[in-house]
């Protein structure tokens, strides 16, 4: 690891899955992180990422612009990995995803302001009928908007040892014998490695990526959602049927779903939800586009060179296997 150099970079939502291998990546620099989330008494586990004194938890809400204030002060470089799939209580999309990313770009516009990189999503889009797209999508124009030389990344779904996607579908796997496939599972994605993420924003805060444009990040290989559901089955033994369930079914039964969860306050299991907003993305691709290709925005053009699937998520689905990590190993 690298000394510490002094420069202080500020993380917004830094303890979440991409977070936590985002200050690696900048602890391994010898950044001082700060890392601003609502609950710092929760971000403990990112201490031993850095030297002592180098990872420093603070309090911020992206619904309180003064917090956010605070928590810039003094920053050479701003990260905001703020972002949710689900709208809960007051965290709506609209002040999580738009007016928090405003309040962000805000604070860093300011005199003697700092270098800002804004993590967005592949699929934002202000025409979008989804509210989670266009959300994305606004916050993106406020950021550019207040801080023209700002970095957006755009992601396409990320894997990795704590992802909601394989781990998700690898449970549903263990507990079901059908699986869905929502709208007959066509839709393509392009998934892409937590890590080859994280050292994308490094390089845009070391200022080896250029400002004011928007980055697209996709893994090598691009695949339908049946596809991504029959790789799982496959590396967690797992025979089970994948189903079509149309669009308009697949909406009805979120619409039930979400009532569910609401009568329970939200305790129903990650694994079994589902929104219709989701349902709604789940009508568009969500692949790198071919403008950004040829522009160089993508980790290719940024000198990385990105993860596939097959060498990284069996490390961390066996634990779905019946015999977990023996699976192999087992008698025929």
């Amino acid at each position: 690891m690298a000394g510490v150099n002094g420069k202080l970079v500020t993380v917004f939502g830094g303890s979440g899955f991409v977070g936590r291998h985002v200050v690696r990546a900048l602890a391994k620099r010898g950044y001082r992180v700060r890392v601003a989330v609502r609950r710092p008494d929760l971000a403990g586990h990112l201490q031993p990422l850095g030297v002592v004194g180098q990872i420093h938890a603070v309090q911020a809400n992206l619904r309180y612009p003064d917090s956010v204030m605070a928590a810039v002060a003094g920053s050479d470089a701003v990260i905001n990995l703020v972002g949710i799939l689900e709208e809960q209580g007051r965290q709506t999309f609209g002040s999580v995803q738009a007016a928090g990313a405003k309040a962000v770009a805000e604070a860093v516009a300011r005199p003697g302001g700092a270098r800002l990189v804004h993590m967005s999503a592949i699929g934002a889009d202000a025409a979008s009928a989804s509210l989670y797209a266009r959300s994305k999508a606004d916050g993106e124009a406020a950021v550019l908007g207040h801080v023209p030389d700002a970095v957006i990344m755009r992601a396409s779904i990320i894997f990795g040892p704590e992802d909601g996607f394989f781990n998700r579908f690898a449970a549903l796997a263990r507990m079901l014998p059908v699986l869905p496939l929502v709208g007959g599972g066509e839709t393509r994605f392009q998934p892409v490695f937590v890590g080859d993420v994280a050292e994308a924003i490094a390089r845009a805060v070391d200022g080896a990526v250029s400002g004011g444009m928007v980055y697209e990040l996709g893994g090598p290989e691009v695949k339908t959602f049946r596809q991504l559901l029959a790789y799982v089955c496959e590396v967690t033994g797992r025979k089970r049927v994948l189903a079509t369930l149309p669009f308009a079914l697949a909406s009805l039964q979120a619409g039930v779903l979400e009532f569910v969860d609401k009568l329970s306050f939200g305790l129903m299991p990650d694994a079994i939800k589902m929104t219709r907003d989701q349902v709604l993305l789940l009508k568009s691709d969500n692949v790198v586009s071919e403008a950004a290709i040829a522009e160089g925005r993508t980790l290719s053009g940024l000198g990385i060179t990105p993860s596939s699937i097959e060498g990284i998520v069996p490390s961390y689905l066996w634990r779905f296997r019946k015999s977990g990590q023996f699976e192999s190993a087992r008698p025929s």
